[in-house]
């Protein structure tokens, strides 16, 4: 193994690119090469085995697909068969679908010359071996698919294939690849070049590289594993558990928060439990998580991408928990949902334009923390990332702090802290705990599974006519009610009452303008419920519980 040195670095330009290929790079606009690419691309062009570190967001995609496609119109000119050339392996179908994309958008000026086909998709095998049947020059899966069409007959690599690329290494073995990898490299070529991209260099990348590289050339570039502080803006605020709730409605209704956002949670009730008590203030949201089919995944990701909506509540369970790690109780087994092992929100996944990551559950481990927040702050963006952190999380918070310190990059605190007074956000707290006590366990389960079947219509039932009715398929959102939680029309708006002094003044809502208004109308009865809760609290709950049994009665009526 040997590390390079070379600190030369060439433009897009001098690299001797095709001149096709440097069209497409320039109408994507990457006037020059990301460091990866810069050090990567003339190394693949030699023919070289390249293991390459990079963390994410660095254009380690670009760094493996251009020298892909210029070595296969490279063979073009003396090729007598059309045949498959290369092999790209991900290990989660939206990171196929990903790189499918970016070969494409890549190959716009030599589509009729490079032709790609993504695997990926779970239909039966029959299905897609007409698509193999042509010889595609790159086919891009997940290692499970491709050992699948291998061992049915439907493709044949032994004697074509040159290339082979496994983006995202250091997942591969954790999603329970190892057996796939090592059946289809019984299935190679003994000659063939190989290229592992990963954000670490842990031990399966290790054993990853010993089975597939032969004498590689490894970059591991110096750089910081998130952004510079100049680029991210890392914050935490500390607050209950609770009051993570009525700290993201005034956050998101205030419109403290701007632009594109994802907001992280731990597991996928989680996910749907956040939803219903957004729903109920009138604020949109959709959800992202391995129980959706792949085509809503993609799709939802494409609608975010395009800016129909604006928030995204995800859950990356795979980080989370390693799925070798924890053995299957069979007997438990029936009564677990069925998840897609093959997907991750957090890595890989090309979110757009992302200006916020907001951890609303803290991550549990270091590294899920690096790539939540680096789906901001990508290329040469700025973002900015706000943790939520509960008395347990602390600990969390602590052991990332002290990980990231020690970077140059991050010289003393990591974490600036948010500069917002709770006790600013008492009336939103009690609307919060309010809305919190709809979102039971049973609507949460209602809206799952409500979503699931929706969804599944919308992909599998309704697939021929989106085919033939695009525009229906841009019309169909995600981010709509599920209405497994009866709201109210008041709740969807924040009184000017409700709004901290500090934070009017902003708005331009002055005092004479509520006075008028007070006088010529009197109180509101939000305005006096909110004042006998100020003063007498265990009364103002007291009356809360009778005007629930009357609500009940009359309901009953």
């Amino acid at each position: 193994m040997a590390e390079e040195e070379d600190e030369t670095f060439l433009e897009f330009h001098e690299m001797g690119l095709d001149d096709r290929l440097l069209k497409a790079i320039s109408k994507l606009g990457w006037s020059s090469p990301t460091p990866i690419q810069e050090r990567a691309i003339p190394l693949a062009l030699e023919g070289k085995d390249v293991l390459a570190q990079a963390r994410t967001g660095s254009g380690k995609t670009g760094a493996f697909v251009i020298p892909v496609i210029q070595k296969i119109l490279s063979s073009k000119q003396t090729a007598t068969e059309q045949s498959v050339k290369a092999i790209i392996l991900t290990p989660t179908k939206e990171l196929c679908s990903q790189a499918h994309k970016n070969i494409q958008e890549l190959t716009t000026s030599c589509s009729r010359e490079i032709r790609c086909v993504d695997i990926s998709p779970q239909v039966p095998l029959p299905t897609q071996r007409p698509m193999l049947s042509e010889k595609p020059d790159i086919v891009v899966c997940t290692p499970s698919r491709l050992l699948a069409h291998i061992e049915a007959g439907n493709l044949n690599i032994k004697q074509s294939l040159e290339m082979i690329v496994i983006d995202e290494a250091d997942l591969v073995f954790s999603f329970g690849y190892e057996d796939n990898v090592k059946a289809i490299l019984g299935h190679m070529p003994k000659i063939y070049q190989a290229f592992l991209m990963s954000a670490t260099l842990g031990d399966d990348v290790k054993a990853l590289k010993k089975m597939v590289l032969h004498n590689a050339v490894i970059l591991k570039l110096n750089e910081s594993q998130l952004p510079e502080t100049s680029q991210l803006t890392q914050y935490h605020i500390k607050c209950s558990e609770e009051d993570k709730f009525a700290l993201i409605y005034a956050l998101l209704k205030l419109r403290l928060v701007r632009g594109k956002t994802i907001l992280f949670v731990n597991n996928v009730d989680r996910c749907y439990k956040l939803r219903l008590f957004l729903e109920q203030f009138g604020i949109p949201a959709c959800v992202l998580n391995s129980e959706l089919p792949v085509n809503s995944r993609c799709h939802i990701v494409g609608q975010f991408n395009d800016g129909l909506y604006d928030y995204i509540i995800a859950s990356d369970e795979n980080l989370l928990v390693n799925p070798q790690d924890k053995p299957v109780d069979p007997s438990k087994q029936k009564k677990q949902r069925r998840k897609d092992k093959e997907f991750g929100v957090s890595r890989g996944l090309d979110f757009q334009n992302v200006s916020n990551v907001i951890n609303f559950d803290f991550p549990m481990t270091v590294g899920a923390y690096i790539h939540r927040v680096g789906r901001t702050a990508r290329g040469d963006n700025k973002g900015t990332a706000l943790s939520f952190v509960s008395v347990k999380e602390m600990p969390l918070l602590e052991t990332v702090e002290k990980e990231l310190s020690g970077t140059a990059e991050h010289e003393g605190t990591v974490f600036k802290p948010y500069q917002f007074k709770m006790e600013e956000i008492e009336g939103f707290k009690y609307r919060a705990k309010d809305a919190m006590q709809a979102v039971t366990r049973v609507a949460v389960r209602e809206a799952r599974l409500k979503e699931i079947k929706q969804e599944m219509l919308n992909s599998q039932k309704l697939k021929s006519h989106f085919e033939d009715n695009p525009r229906d398929l841009q019309l169909l959102r995600h981010d709509k009610n599920l209405h497994t939680v009866k709201s109210h029309q008041h709740m969807k708006h924040v009184p000017e009452y409700l709004i901290p002094p500090t934070l009017q003044k902003l708005s331009g809502k002055g005092k004479k303008t509520r006075q008028r208004n007070t006088k010529q109308t009197g109180p509101s009865k939000a305005q006096l419920k909110y004042k006998k809760r100020k003063a007498d609290p265990l009364k103002s709950f007291q009356f809360e519980g009778l005007s629930g049994k009357k609500k009940k009665k009359k309901d009953n009526k």
